[in-house]
This record gives structure tokens, sequence and C-alpha cells, in this order.
């Protein structure tokens, strides 16, 4: 199955590794060659890219979450009446100008391309033991020894879950700590490498949704506010 995947993705993961190589010159023309440091600055290249699709995607579920308390509205008062439930709902949307689908557009592009970083990380081969190292780990391409990079990926990915969710609804709630420790998890096993990019993934996504969000509330706040009042 992993052979399967990694084969569709092939074109990509062939991309990826070629520009991984290409930032590993450029530091190592500056004196200071890293392959992590190039993985990083892979992660940088691949968000600022898809940074247009992240906008539309952010922006849909903002949109989907500030509507989320006129919907249960509607489903209460029209859960025995299913057929104009669905026209209550659909005249919602309209009437906002958001479409429900919006949001699965841009992930479905980013998709290819971030299981395409997925493999070339997955499968990338270090020239010699000393290339794979990198700050306190002895070899990307192993599990981090001191799993600090583990613990990483699941505060980043509570931090991003967090900085979006409307933390007052139960359901986000359950998922925002529920990611991070799966995450958790299933990193403490994986090459260091790819927990790396995971880590920066996270830490760009965190910026660029700060960058979105800077000088406004969070639907979970401003419900509260207005509750308050």
């Amino acid at each position: 199955m992993q052979e399967f995947f990694s084969s569709i993705f092939y074109p990509i993961e062939e991309l990826l590794g070629f520009v991984l190589e290409t930032l590993y010159s450029l530091t190592d023309m500056l004196g200071i060659g890293s392959y992590g440091l190039a993985i990083i600055l892979l992660t940088i290249l691949v968000k600022m890219c898809l940074y247009p699709l992240t906008v539309k995607q952010i922006k849909s579920m903002k949109a989907m979450q500030e509507l989320s308390p006129k919907m249960k509205k509607i489903q209460e008062k029209y859960k025995d009446n299913p057929q104009v439930m669905q026209q209550k709902i659909g005249q919602l949307y309209s009437d906002a100008g958001v479409n429900p689908l919006a949001g699965c557009l841009p992930l479905l592009i980013q998709m290819p391309i971030l299981m395409g970083m997925y493999y070339a990380l997955f499968n990338f081969q270090y020239p010699t033991p000393e290339a794979a190292m990198f700050l306190w780990l002895p070899s990307m391409s192993e599990p981090d020894p001191w799993h600090i990079l583990p613990v990483l990926a699941a505060a980043t990915t509570y931090l991003q879950t967090a900085q979006t969710s409307d933390m007052s609804q139960t359901q986000m709630k359950m998922m925002a700590y529920f990611m991070p420790l799966f995450i958790g998890f299933i990193s403490w096993s994986f090459a260091s490498g790819l927990v790396l990019y995971w880590v920066a993934m996270n830490c760009c996504q965190i910026v660029q949704q700060w960058w979105m969000y800077r000088g406004k509330e969070k639907p979970g706040k401003a419900k509260a506010k207005k509750e308050e009042t």
C-alpha cells in the first residue's frame, strides 16, 4: 500500500526532491550546508506557494463557524422535517454568500503537493551519515532519540487547531486535543526529517493564520461576548 501511494505521487516527489537538493546546495554555498535547514526552507517555500489556497480555506472555515449557531437553531426547529431543514440551511448559505464546499477545493488541491512532500522526505536518502545530522539529531533518517520533535509536532498541531477553532464547542475541543496526541504518537517512530517538516509546516500555518486573524476575534470569543451582553 505504501509503494502504491508513493508511485501515485512520484512526479511531485521527484520535483520536491530536486528542490530539496537545490536548497541544500544553496546552504552549502553559504558555508552552512544542512539538509535540516533545506527541509525548513522547502517547507516555507511550499507554504508560500499554497498561501492563496490557504486563505480561501481559512475564510471558508471561518464563515462556516460563524453560521454554526444559526444552523443549530434551524436543525432544532425543523428536526422533524428534514426537507424543510435542508431548504432553510441552503437559504442560510445563500443569504450569507457561503459555499459549504468552498473550503474543500483548496484542500484537495493542496493534498497531492503535501503528500508528495511526505513521500519525498519519507524516501529521501542522505548521501552521508554526516549529512543526515541536524542540531541535536544524530540522523534525520531515524526517530528523534530525545523525542523533542514529536512533542513539538503535538504542541504546534494543538496551537494551529486552537487558533481558528471555536473551543466553546465540545466537538471542536475534543478534536483540538485528540489530533495533537495522535500526531505526537505517530511521530514518535517517524524519521526525524519527516517530523521536522511537519513542525515547520505547522509553524508556517500558525504565522499565516495569525496574519489573517490579526485584529479580529475568533468566532467562539465573539459569540461569548454577545452572550455576556
